[in-house]
């Protein structure tokens, strides 16, 4: 079989790879082609029918085959795709190194945690189990939990959300959130 990344490291994608994902993706309809010529030009076909927008996250972990199949597929006059590259530490540098698709890149956006009074504002436009939480409760959730990282917000939702549906609460309270801070990994 193929070798193993080391524990704790994602394998990385190759462009065959890439493939088999769009294609699961775009639920595109019999089985994938077998050869990457045929297989490239089904994509193709798909993706010039209508417009479509692509996240990929954790793009730290693309390797450089990957990298250039996305832009191989980007670069084809009649697809009409937009590819948003999300990634962790790293990820600006990865993308860098790859100049053929750096090149490319219309906007480098880096993230920062959200500032208290962004949380404030922004969790509860977020999800509906915020729009009537006491402030306060916000505040807590972030202190204690959150630290102004979104993905760590969307997580403790998904946790609240169930604690709501278990408990037919209204609302979050800082029992709930206690118990939602404990599922967090």
């Amino acid at each position: 079989g193929a070798p193993r990344p080391p524990a704790g490291r994602p394998r990385r994608p190759t462009a065959r790879a890439v493939r088999y994902e769009l294609f699961e993706t775009l639920h595109l309809p019999g089985e994938p082609p077998r050869h990457p010529s045929e297989f490239d030009r089904l994509l193709k076909t798909a993706l010039a029918e209508r417009p479509r927008t692509f996240l990929v996250d954790e793009a730290q972990w693309l390797n450089g085959e990957a990298f250039e199949y996305f832009r191989y597929l980007w670069d084809e006059p009649a697809t009409k795709i937009a590819i948003v590259f999300v990634g962790g530490a790293g990820a600006h540098t990865v993308l860098r190194r790859e100049p053929m698709l750096s090149s490319r890149i219309f906007i480098w956006q880096q993230f920062t945690r959200l500032t208290p009074a962004e949380v404030l504002e922004v969790v509860p436009l977020f999800h509906p189990v915020w729009e009537n939480a006491d402030p306060a409760d916000i505040t807590f959730a972030d202190e204690q939990a959150a630290h102004g990282n979104f993905r760590a917000w969307a997580q403790l939702t998904a946790h609240l959300r169930t604690a709501l549906e278990r408990t037919g609460r209204p609302r979050p309270d800082r029992d709930l959130l206690r118990w939602a801070f404990s599922r967090l990994a």
